[in-house]
């Protein structure tokens, strides 16, 4: 597998693994598929707020990506950023998505980066363990505040610490 960062001839094969999980899947609370041009314009804020977003392939077809963007706006948040990985449903379970997040935790360690933050929706068995798998701690759980296919779902958040913490 390679792991690389993102570029724009990437936007189609990335859009076409996040629709698939916006149509069949909690995992985003997105209701509507997105046109490449508007993933496009997401991946443009995230390398414009000097983070990363990264690539996976295998035998030259994209396989997964993961990246980070701002935590919040105010400037104190400035070394905080939120996580979110995802692997086509054909390449879960065959160490994809840890590699990646590897990758990009190794990248925002390297960017001065001291707070990760994995938003997951609940109940999520796999992902929450995925997120124990690397390193990070369950801190908090919101109870009903997205809903999606007719039913109201929770919301944990895992943090993982860098540089020490």
């Amino acid at each position: 597998m390679v792991i690389r960062r993102a570029l724009d001839r990437d936007v189609a094969d990335i859009v076409k693994i996040y629709n698939y999980y916006i149509e069949h899947s909690t995992a985003t609370f997105e209701e509507k598929q997105l046109l490449p041009e508007q993933l496009a314009g997401r991946m443009n804020a995230v390398a414009q707020a000097g983070l990363p977003w990264l690539l996976a392939m295998r035998q030259g077809a994209v396989v997964g990506y993961a990246y980070a963007t701002p935590w919040r706006e105010r400037t104190a948040y400035r070394h905080s950023v939120e996580v979110s990985g995802y692997v086509c449903p054909d390449q879960t379970r065959g160490g994809t998505g840890s590699q990646l997040y590897q990758a990009l935790i190794e990248r925002l360690e390297r960017c001065g980066k001291r707070s990760l933050i994995g938003v997951v929706t609940l109940p999520n068995p796999a992902s929450a363990a995925f997120h124990a798998k690397m390193g990070f701690v369950k801190v908090a759980h919101l109870e009903q505040v997205g809903f999606k296919f007719g039913r109201w779902l929770d919301v944990g958040y895992w943090q993982k610490l860098l540089g020490g913490g």
